[in-house]
């Protein structure tokens, strides 16, 4: 086990990598199935994801599948947790060359702020897995990240036929409101998954921004 700060990496009994942060479970490296195919899902809908956004590094799935696609040629990373960096790189968790690709930019600070400092329409993409959703938080204030003031501020950043998109383990009707305040397009789309053996759900909520 490896603690740093409100970070722990453990290697389970049943041979997984496990991340969890200020005591909530954040992720392991069994079903990774949401993490991949939230990248993927807002690649696909956006017209030319040149620069993305990615709230929450995580262990860095999600990353990985949006350095894949050669149209990207910029990812602005948000990272609350110091300790998940500091973990890659010195290879306790994998990730230490997704850090070192020169398309990525690390910050370690609350998306909210590193939104904010973007100017409007310069994104394509953003992607927020920050949290299990909007009912299981990993810190308190993260409750901000799914409201409608955060919500409309990404709109503002992304450029035309850009997409926010949204992970969380259930469906959220306040999360798609504060989308539905924002973009003209709203979706909700189930990702069936395998956890431990047993059939579960997981979801993106997302919103693109039209033609403008």
């Amino acid at each position: 086990m490896h603690t740093r700060g409100d970070a722990v990496v453990r290697r389970r009994e049943d041979g997984a990598l496990e991340l969890r942060v200020n005591g909530v479970f954040v992720m392991d490296d069994v079903e990774t199935t949401s993490e991949r195919l939230l990248a993927r899902a807002a690649l696909a809908g956006a017209a030319n994801p040149r620069h993305v956004v990615v709230g929450g590094l995580g262990m860095g799935f999600t990353l990985r599948e949006i350095l894949a696609d050669r149209r990207v040629s910029r990812v602005t990373v948000a990272e609350l947790e110091p300790a998940i960096p500091e973990f890659m790189r010195e290879g306790t968790l994998p990730g230490a060359d997704l850090l070192a690709d020169r398309r990525v930019e690390l910050h370690v600070d609350d998306v909210r702020e590193v939104v904010r400092s973007l100017g409007e329409r310069s994104v394509d993409v953003i992607l927020l897995d920050v949290d299990n959703g909007p009912d299981f938080l990993v810190h308190d204030r993260n409750a901000a990240v799914y409201q409608a003031p955060f919500v409309a501020a990404c709109a503002d950043r992304l450029s035309d036929l850009g997409e926010l998109c949204i992970w969380s383990m259930d469906d959220s009707a306040p999360v798609r409101d504060a989308l539905a305040a924002s973009f003209d397009h709203v979706y909700a789309e189930q990702v069936p998954v395998r956890l431990q053996g047993r059939a579960e759900k997981y979801w993106l909520l997302r919103g693109r921004v039209p033609r403008r």
